[in-house]
């Protein structure tokens, strides 16, 4: 008996200590490529944003030029995102917000918008999303042009009530057999905008005149 309770008590122990260094390893894996992941996200994001803001808009380091915005419901954030903000001859002329479409087909939908300081959209990319290939896909610019729809339109452009797809009594157009995923992209593209008509001026101050307000 004594033999037996020895080999069970060496067994759970034995598998304890795997269990333990299992662990490890993956712990030790995910903070590896965490970082690797995100500074390629970041990347590519980086990417995305010299696409959607014109150069003839801006003459300020526009990377270096930053504010970090609190997680948002209207930009359906739940962490801290960063905004790079645009100006030309020191006046605010664009900024570019992080947004999500937590409402795609396949998941979330990461989006990036440039807005320009009249509120008019200078730009939508996708960063990246989980939607059914041939079909939500179609919201990547390199496989369809539709993502510049948005090109040029605002809250003045359109209503509040027009910022839907034509299926849903809207603006937008949408891919027959996949309106999950456009209906969710114009969602959090208006909801982005409200966001911005919200809170304009403080994405536009001087770190001076943030730190001031913040006391």
């Amino acid at each position: 008996m004594k033999r037996i309770a020895r080999s069970t008590l060496q067994t759970a122990i034995n598998l304890v200590f795997f269990a333990v260094i299992g662990t490890a390893i993956l712990a030790s894996v995910f903070f590896m490529t965490h970082d690797k992941i995100v500074k390629s996200e970041e990347a590519e994001k980086l990417k995305l944003i010299m696409q959607i803001v014109p150069p003839a808009l801006f003459d300020n380091d526009i990377i270096q030029d930053t504010l970090s915005i609190p997680a948002s419901d209207l930009l359906g954030t739940d962490e801290v995102t960063t905004a790079y903000r645009a100006r030309l001859k020191g006046e605010p002329s664009a900024v570019v917000l992080s947004a999500i479409a937590p409402d795609g087909y396949g998941g979330k939908i990461s989006l990036i918008l440039a807005v320009k300081a009249s509120g008019e959209l200078a730009g939508v990319r996708v960063v990246a999303h989980k939607e059914t290939p041939g079909l939500g896909d179609y919201i990547e610019l390199p496989k369809s042009p539709w993502i510049k729809g948005f090109d040029g339109k605002s809250r003045e452009v359109y209503k509040d009530a027009d910022w839907k797809v034509k299926k849903d009594g809207g603006k937008f157009d949408y891919m027959a057999g996949a309106t999950i995923t456009p209906r969710a992209v114009v969602k959090a593209v208006h909801k982005a905008l409200v966001y911005f008509g919200e809170n304009r001026d403080q994405l536009f101050a001087p770190d001076e005149a943030r730190k001031e307000k913040s006391k």
